[in-house]
Protein backbone atom coordinates (compact mmCIF):
# COMPACT_ATOMS: atom_id res chain seq x y z
CA UNK A 1 0.00 0.00 0.00
CA UNK A 2 2.53 2.67 1.06
CA UNK A 3 5.80 1.51 -2.02
CA UNK A 4 4.08 3.89 -4.57
CA UNK A 5 4.23 6.10 -2.42
CA UNK A 6 7.75 5.84 -1.33
CA UNK A 7 8.84 5.08 -4.89
CA UNK A 8 7.90 8.60 -5.71
CA UNK A 9 10.07 9.77 -3.10
CA UNK A 10 13.05 8.10 -4.62
CA UNK A 11 14.98 10.07 -7.50
CA UNK A 12 18.21 8.86 -9.37
CA UNK A 13 20.46 10.65 -11.41
CA UNK A 14 23.55 11.92 -13.34
CA UNK A 15 25.67 15.07 -13.16
CA UNK A 16 27.37 15.87 -16.40
CA UNK A 17 30.78 17.99 -16.04
CA UNK A 18 33.03 19.10 -18.17
CA UNK A 19 36.68 21.05 -18.39
CA UNK A 20 36.35 24.45 -20.16
CA UNK A 21 39.93 25.51 -19.98
CA UNK A 22 40.49 25.96 -16.12
CA UNK A 23 36.72 26.23 -15.54
CA UNK A 24 34.51 22.90 -14.06
CA UNK A 25 30.98 23.48 -15.97
CA UNK A 26 27.94 21.09 -15.20
CA UNK A 27 25.04 20.15 -17.53
CA UNK A 28 21.31 21.18 -15.82
CA UNK A 29 18.09 20.41 -17.29
CA UNK A 30 15.03 22.75 -17.48
CA UNK A 31 11.91 20.43 -16.31
CA UNK A 32 8.97 21.54 -19.01
CA UNK A 33 5.24 22.17 -19.10
CA UNK A 34 3.26 24.95 -18.47
CA UNK A 35 3.90 25.14 -14.13
CA UNK A 36 8.03 25.75 -15.29
CA UNK A 37 7.70 27.91 -18.07
CA UNK A 38 8.39 30.76 -16.68
CA UNK A 39 10.82 29.95 -14.00
CA UNK A 40 14.56 29.86 -13.68
CA UNK A 41 16.59 30.51 -10.69
CA UNK A 42 16.13 27.72 -8.70
CA UNK A 43 14.45 25.69 -11.37
CA UNK A 44 17.35 23.76 -12.87
CA UNK A 45 17.93 19.98 -12.34
CA UNK A 46 20.15 17.19 -12.70
CA UNK A 47 18.90 15.18 -15.08
CA UNK A 48 17.57 12.75 -12.95
CA UNK A 49 13.77 10.65 -12.33
CA UNK A 50 11.89 8.22 -10.27
CA UNK A 51 12.91 4.91 -9.77
CA UNK A 52 10.77 2.09 -11.56
CA UNK A 53 9.71 -1.18 -9.00
CA UNK A 54 13.37 -2.94 -8.92
CA UNK A 55 15.15 -0.89 -10.52
CA UNK A 56 18.52 0.04 -8.95
CA UNK A 57 19.69 3.57 -8.23
CA UNK A 58 22.76 3.86 -10.68
CA UNK A 59 20.65 2.33 -13.68
CA UNK A 60 17.89 4.36 -13.22
CA UNK A 61 20.49 7.40 -13.43
CA UNK A 62 21.69 6.34 -16.63
CA UNK A 63 17.89 5.91 -18.09
CA UNK A 64 17.22 9.03 -17.08
CA UNK A 65 19.47 10.57 -18.43
CA UNK A 66 18.89 8.92 -22.06
CA UNK A 67 15.14 9.65 -20.97
CA UNK A 68 15.84 13.40 -20.35
CA UNK A 69 18.56 13.95 -22.84
CA UNK A 70 18.20 11.53 -25.35
CA UNK A 71 21.30 10.12 -25.08
CA UNK A 72 23.09 8.53 -22.84
CA UNK A 73 26.49 10.56 -23.57
CA UNK A 74 28.26 6.74 -23.84
CA UNK A 75 28.40 6.31 -20.56
CA UNK A 76 28.15 2.96 -18.56
CA UNK A 77 28.03 2.19 -14.79
CA UNK A 78 32.01 2.63 -14.36
CA UNK A 79 32.10 5.72 -15.66
CA UNK A 80 30.40 7.40 -13.06
CA UNK A 81 31.63 8.87 -9.69
CA UNK A 82 29.28 8.42 -6.54
CA UNK A 83 28.46 11.95 -4.85
CA UNK A 84 25.81 10.75 -2.46
CA UNK A 85 22.36 11.81 -1.79
CA UNK A 86 20.40 14.84 -1.09
CA UNK A 87 16.83 15.62 -0.16
CA UNK A 88 15.07 18.10 -1.45
CA UNK A 89 12.57 20.04 -0.12
CA UNK A 90 8.89 18.16 -0.44
CA UNK A 91 11.13 15.00 0.69
CA UNK A 92 12.62 13.45 -2.15
CA UNK A 93 15.96 12.07 -1.60
CA UNK A 94 18.20 12.30 -5.33
CA UNK A 95 20.88 9.93 -5.33
CA UNK A 96 23.32 11.36 -7.82
CA UNK A 97 26.82 10.25 -9.42
CA UNK A 98 29.17 12.45 -11.90
CA UNK A 99 30.37 11.82 -15.18
CA UNK A 100 32.76 13.61 -17.36
CA UNK A 101 30.80 13.74 -20.38
CA UNK A 102 30.01 16.36 -23.40
CA UNK A 103 26.39 17.25 -24.76
CA UNK A 104 25.43 20.09 -27.72
CA UNK A 105 22.43 21.14 -25.85
CA UNK A 106 20.99 21.88 -29.30
CA UNK A 107 21.06 17.88 -29.63
CA UNK A 108 18.09 17.77 -26.68
CA UNK A 109 15.49 15.41 -27.33
CA UNK A 110 13.62 14.72 -24.31
CA UNK A 111 10.74 12.53 -23.48
CA UNK A 112 7.28 13.43 -23.17
CA UNK A 113 4.48 13.44 -20.62
CA UNK A 114 0.65 14.60 -21.21
CA UNK A 115 -1.67 16.33 -19.08
CA UNK A 116 -4.69 18.18 -19.36
CA UNK A 117 -4.03 22.06 -20.13
CA UNK A 118 -5.34 24.69 -19.50
CA UNK A 119 -6.40 23.09 -16.06
CA UNK A 120 -10.35 21.68 -16.23
CA UNK A 121 -10.47 22.29 -20.02
CA UNK A 122 -10.88 18.57 -20.59
CA UNK A 123 -8.05 18.74 -23.18
CA UNK A 124 -4.81 16.69 -23.22
CA UNK A 125 -1.53 18.45 -24.06
CA UNK A 126 1.83 16.58 -24.82
CA UNK A 127 5.07 18.39 -22.92
CA UNK A 128 8.74 17.97 -23.13
CA UNK A 129 9.75 16.50 -19.64
CA UNK A 130 12.71 18.52 -20.16
CA UNK A 131 12.61 21.97 -22.51
CA UNK A 132 16.60 23.12 -22.11
CA UNK A 133 19.44 21.84 -21.38
CA UNK A 134 22.76 24.29 -20.65
CA UNK A 135 26.46 24.07 -19.72
CA UNK A 136 26.50 26.38 -16.69
CA UNK A 137 30.39 27.34 -14.26
CA UNK A 138 29.85 26.89 -10.82
CA UNK A 139 29.19 29.92 -9.95
CA UNK A 140 25.80 30.32 -12.12
CA UNK A 141 24.90 26.65 -11.56
CA UNK A 142 24.54 27.73 -8.23
CA UNK A 143 21.71 30.16 -8.71
CA UNK A 144 19.74 28.22 -11.17
CA UNK A 145 20.03 24.89 -9.66
CA UNK A 146 17.38 23.70 -6.99
CA UNK A 147 18.82 24.34 -3.77
CA UNK A 148 18.88 21.22 -2.26
CA UNK A 149 20.98 20.26 -5.00
CA UNK A 150 23.89 23.39 -4.39
CA UNK A 151 25.57 19.93 -2.25
CA UNK A 152 25.58 17.89 -5.18
CA UNK A 153 27.92 21.16 -6.86
CA UNK A 154 29.96 20.97 -3.76
CA UNK A 155 30.72 17.21 -3.54
CA UNK A 156 31.45 17.49 -7.41
CA UNK A 157 34.50 20.05 -6.56
CA UNK A 158 35.57 17.64 -3.71
CA UNK A 159 35.50 14.53 -5.81
CA UNK A 160 37.57 16.22 -8.77
CA UNK A 161 40.18 17.60 -5.98
CA UNK A 162 40.60 14.26 -4.19
CA UNK A 163 41.09 12.64 -7.44
CA UNK A 164 43.53 15.04 -8.58
CA UNK A 165 45.64 15.03 -5.36
CA UNK A 166 45.42 11.25 -5.00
Amino acid sequence: MFEPILRNLLSAGILPYRLAGETVEVLLVHPGGPFWAKKDLGAWSIPKGELEEGEQARECALRELEEELGSRLGLGPGDLTELGSVRQKGGKLVHCWAAAADFDPAKLNSNTFSMEWPPRSGREREFPEVDRAEWFGLKEARRKINAAQVELLDRLLAAAYTRRDG
